[in-house]
């Protein structure tokens, strides 16, 4: 009778892995082989093929109003992808530098761990020139959006012709109370390098965790590109979630947290 059961239980967990869903790989893993019990999660994956599991919040910054922004699943470049787009009129005389729009992957609680994902990203067409293209990781999420650290990239700093708009390729944040100007201005090159990137194209990010350390590794590099020994939230917990910045056409494939 327990072998029934046992073989049972293999055929409908690989049916539920096949699917591919995140619901049905977080399940999985909080399945004790043997007793049938919950345990701890060792991880989540979602291929972000579908909203679900997903939550979008346009963040307001400061005194800048929160953007508009229209979150969809497409096929960007071969694959299914979140597309997260700023949808305010680029002529309009308001600047909407510094916000911020993140999708919150519902089913995350990080502390210390690591991140992995695809993103892309491209200034939006009609976008100032200044603009740069800002796709990223926050983590450490709270309060919807209130409070979090994040790891961003520049999409066109990567392959600029100025040496100091390359060095400002990646970016480190915190919320509330350290934007990357704050940090820039008090803190010159801290918070920020060099990484060779290219608009539109897939890049692979993985942001790895430890006690009030993070460190960005870009495109599959052994050493990191960017470290940050002090997080500005401290030794916590929090969502991971997928964040763009004003004025870009942002995607996201592949999420994986463990």
């Amino acid at each position: 009778m327990e072998k029934s059961k046992a073989v049972l239980f293999c055929a409908v967990l690989s049916l539920l892995l096949a699917s591919g869903g995140a619901t049905s790989r977080a399940c999985a893993e909080k399945h004790v082989a043997g007793g049938g019990g919950p345990a701890k999660a060792e991880g989540l994956s979602m291929p972000l093929d579908s909203m679900e599991g997903l939550d979008v919040e346009n963040v307001r910054e400061g005194d800048v109003d929160a953007v508009k922004t229209k979150s969809e699943i497409v096929t960007y470049r071969g694959r299914r992808a979140l597309k997260i787009l700023n949808t305010d009129d680029p002529t309009a005389p308001k600047t909407m530098m510094g916000a911020q729009t993140i999708a919150i992957a519902k089913a995350t609680d990080l502390g210390n761990g690591t991140i992995e994902a695809e993103v892309a990203g491209m200034p939006r067409e009609g976008a100032s020139p200044s603009t740069r293209g800002f796709v990223g990781i926050a983590f450490h999420v709270q309060d919807k959006g209130e409070r979090y650290e994040c790891f961003y990239l520049r999409m066109t700093n990567g392959r600029a012709t100025e040496q100091a708009m390359r060095n400002r390729a990646t970016q480190y944040i915190s919320r509330p109370g350290y934007p990357w100007n704050k940090l820039r201005e008090e803190f010159p090159g801290v918070y920020e390098s060099y990484v060779d990137l290219e608009p539109g194209v897939w890049t692979k990010v993985k942001i790895v965790v430890s006690g009030t350390k993070a460190s960005l590794y870009v495109n599959g590099a052994e050493q990191p590109t960017l470290i940050v020994n002090d997080l500005k939230l401290g030794e916590t917990h929090g969502q991971v979630a997928l964040w763009a910045g004003s004025d870009t056409e942002a995607y996201f494939s592949d999420l994986t947290v463990r």
